[in-house]
């Protein structure tokens, strides 16, 4: 076996931090064959943590803190070298998020990515279609404890994806608080749903796909109670989710509620999510709906998976470079220029942070291809615009977290650097941020390559020294030329103000 191929076949672990329980998985694929070597689910209750505020209270915080560190043992016992951790609605949601994520990244021993709704949509399509394939149009989704996903696609390609801020956890939590089980409550939680997803019936229509799947632990939990009642072999038709609710109606109350198939840890939050799934099955008119095994995890491990090709060279399709070329697009970005301003910074990073991850390289070279996405509102400020664009759009591929740090690098291409202090708190990210800042004064003038050419290197203290030079036959400066190099002399201004890195300049 090669090499290649050996890193190809590692393990890799996926973690879903969900609102309802925590899962880790580990998984090997090999010759595009998935097979699990390891799994844990926690019902962590994260999402019923929340107060009537929008904080994570201390027994929620304490819980997942507990769960992740049984997590980080597991990794440790399969040597697992590739992990991703993924968080969802809750901790979307959560006002205290950044506090819970400072305590949990050390506990688990690896960065914690919180995903937006689409994000996630996409990435439970990915683990459907890889597991569940067929070339057929279907329309798949998942509800989960906070938030409820559709995504519609063909073969592994998603299309349309929408995520709503409901689920079975909030959904019981408000219309079935003390486990009280009437037809009334059920009637309020399905107008409520209806409400919630009114806006999507034109997307979802039945004539856009043949065949609906549903993920996630609502939708498996029904299933193997209508299967193990001979209600249904397991398939979710309206019918059957009716049959389900006068149990639960009859039972009056969930201590009371007694149906074969049902695990004990789905009980607290069944009426919810029967509420949102009937809902789901009349309004969108779906006959039935065949619940997959597949879930958020498997879609993040396939991910996963991908991104370990590109980086081997096996593969270029990375979905966040399609997404970046869509953005450019979009938003009319001057391509020529963000190359040549990419060229400049790889060029810098390589002598500055030779040893930089691939993924913070990528990262870099993404704020080059899209430091100007805000021209397209404004000239003034668009360094400004650009950073908003990028923590608030909804871009395939990328996290809410991995946004907000290429975000970062874009708000500070320019200007002063306090509006990024919070940054210079991670490692090598002042460097990086040095390197756009250089590379964008250096191509301003948006003209062919000037004459000048900026070298730069570091010292054994970190301290930055930069130098020009200027081909013999060429020793008058253009007054483009010369704009830059006072520019640049201004950038080493800037710097030594700051006090974050010492720059000189090397003559």
């Amino acid at each position: 076996m090669s090499e290649t191929h050996q890193i190809l076949s590692a393990p890799l672990a996926a973690i879903d931090m969900g609102s309802n329980s925590f899962r880790v998985e580990i998984a090997r694929i090999r010759d595009g064959r998935y097979r699990r070597l390891d799994y844990l689910k926690e019902p962590v209750r994260l999402g019923s943590g929340l107060d009537a505020n929008g904080f994570l209270r201390a027994d929620a915080v304490d819980r997942g803190l507990s769960t992740l560190a049984s997590m980080a043992e597991l990794l440790r016992l399969h040597d697992v070298k590739e992990v991703r951790a993924v968080a969802t609605q809750t901790l979307r949601e959560a006002r205290n998020r950044n506090q819970f994520l400072a305590m949990a990244e050390p506990v688990l021993g690896v960065p914690i990515e919180v995903i937006s709704g689409r994000e996630e949509a996409r990435l439970i399509f990915a683990g459907v279609a890889h597991l569940n394939p067929s070339d057929e149009p279907r329309l798949v989704i998942d509800i989960g404890g906070r938030s409820t996903e559709f995504v519609m696609g063909q073969g592994l390609k998603p299309g349309a994806a929408e995520s709503f801020g409901i689920g079975s956890q909030s959904m019981t939590q408000r219309y079935f608080p003390d486990g009280e089980l009437s037809a009334e409550a059920f009637r309020a939680a399905q107008v409520a749903a209806g409400a919630e997803f009114e806006e999507a019936e034109k997307v979802f229509t039945p004539n856009r796909w043949t065949e609906a799947l549903a993920s996630s632990g609502t939708a498996g939990a029904v299933s193997a109670l209508l299967a193990a009642h001979g209600v249904t072999d397991g398939r979710l038709t309206p019918a059957a989710l009716a049959w389900c609710i006068e149990r639960c109606v009859e039972a009056g109350h969930i201590d009371r509620l007694d149906l074969r198939g049902l695990k004990d840890d789905r009980k607290p939050v069944l009426a919810g999510g029967l509420a949102i799934l009937y809902t789901l099955l009349v309004q969108f008119r779906i006959d039935e709906i065949q619940p997959s095994r597949a879930a958020l995890r498997q879609g993040v491990i396939f991910d996963l998976h991908q991104r370990r090709k590109v980086s081997l060279g096996v593969d270029a399709r990375d979905v966040r470079d399609a997404t970046v070329a869509q953005l450019q697009q979009r938003f009319e970005v001057d391509t020529a220029q963000a190359q040549r301003v990419k060229a400049v910074a790889r060029g810098l990073q390589r002598n500055l942070l030779p040893e930089l991850p691939d993924e913070e390289v990528r990262e870099l070279a993404w704020a080059c291809d899209l430091h100007e996405i805000g021209l397209m509102v404004s000239h003034h400020d668009h360094h400004r615009h650009s950073a908003y664009l990028l923590d608030h759009l909804d871009a395939a591929g990328f996290s809410q977290s991995q946004q907000r740090r290429i975000g970062e690098l874009v708000l500070g291409q320019r200007g002063g650097l306090r509006k990024v202090e919070s940054g210079f708190a991670r490692r090598d990210f002042a460097v990086m941020l040095l390197c756009l800042r250089l590379a964008v004064l250096c191509c301003h003038g948006r003209h062919q390559a000037a004459k000048v050419r900026l070298q730069a290197r570091r010292d054994r203290q970190g301290d930055v020294a930069l130098a020009w030079s200027v081909p013999a036959q060429d020793r008058r400066l253009s007054p483009a030329e010369l704009r830059t190099q006072h520019l640049l002399r201004e950038e080493v201004s800037v710097w030594a103000k700051s006090g974050l890195l010492k720059l000189r300049w090397q003559d």
